[in-house]
């Protein structure tokens, strides 16, 4: 990806499923005698200084590129830096420059490390951690990821039209965006803004309403996890005809061009519902929860 290495904190200040940013200096085929070529010919100049510490880690996706040992890699890439910048010196426990690796089955991409996601704030959101909890609430990591992918800019408007426990709504605030939350249920509704003031969130409004009747005109962009599952409130209707409904009224309160992101069980085939009723379905994640419920994580945009 071109760009300006500054955007690296945006990156970093929104991110769910970053964990880390870097500064690309080569990337080739996942062999060794390529890969050390191209070490030998990539300036390193302004990049790592005299008498600097470095560090080399190296990733692999999954079980990729398995012909070659990580350790090994590491150790020889490392060599070379040091043969390249005089004066620098190895330092695996604190390093000032990490140099960062990534393996997958037919290419190696290096760079510098500019900038990392810590988990360790996504753990701290996580629904046990709340002060109002309910089974069925979403993680805050995967929370965060949907509202990414419905695009909202910092002072922009999200609303989730069942709020729930109030996930999406805390990760949409965390990141500046103005928040508004609606839920049937009174209990969910008080116990949403317990959470959002526990993390510093200060919604527009939050008040108790029907999903498919929303008391609000307009919305930069929607965010929402309905209700499905064991333990999840329906109130006697199908999870598909909550959907269903939903979306048939709710297109008119998003501008053109924006985007609506929801979760649902895999089996509605929620993707093909929203075009049905208009909506241009501009893409969808499987994700797998436990044995009886895959989710669906879909994106909309108003046409």
């Amino acid at each position: 990806m071109e760009t300006d290495v500054s955007s690296v904190k945006s990156i970093v200040f929104r991110s769910a499923m970053t964990r880390v940013c870097a500064k690309e200096l080569f990337s080739c085929d996942t062999k060794v005698t390529e890969i050390f070529e191209k070490m030998r010919s990539v300036s390193l100049e302004g990049i790592i200084e005299g008498e600097e510490s470095f560090a080399v880690r190296i990733k692999r996706i999954r079980e990729s590129a398995s012909h070659l040992a990580g350790g090994e890699l590491e150790r020889k890439l490392g060599e070379l830096i040091l043969n390249k910048r005089r004066g620098t010196k190895v330092n695996l426990r604190s390093p000032q420059k990490t140099f960062f690796g990534i393996l997958t089955d037919n290419r190696f991409v290096f760079g510098l490390k500019i900038g990392e996601v810590s988990p360790k704030l996504f753990v701290e959101r996580r629904p046990r951690k709340r002060p109002f909890f309910h089974p069925a609430a979403m993680p805050a990591k995967l929370a965060r990821c949907m509202v990414n992918l419905a695009q909202p800019k910092v002072g922009e408007l999200v609303i989730d039209p069942f709020c729930g426990t109030a996930s999406m709504l805390i990760e949409a605030g965390l990141i500046g965006c103005r928040v508004v939350g609606f839920d049937v249920k009174h209990r969910m509704v008080k116990g949403s803004l317990q959470n959002l003031l526990c993390y510093g969130v200060k919604p527009e409004g939050i008040a108790v309403a029907d999903a498919r009747h929303l008391p609000a005109a307009k919305a930069d962009c929607i965010v929402t996890d309905p209700p499905y599952g064991r333990s999840a409130t329906t109130l006697g209707w199908s999870t598909q005809q909550i959907m269903r409904d939903f979306l048939s009224t709710v297109e008119d309160r998003l501008p053109k061009g924006r985007r609506l992101c929801t979760a649902s069980p895999k089996s509605i085939g929620v993707g093909k519902m929203g075009e049905e009723l208009g909506f241009k379905h501009v893409e969808s994640h499987v994700v797998p929860i436990h044995r009886s419920l895959t989710r669906e994580i879909a994106v909309f945009e108003r046409t």
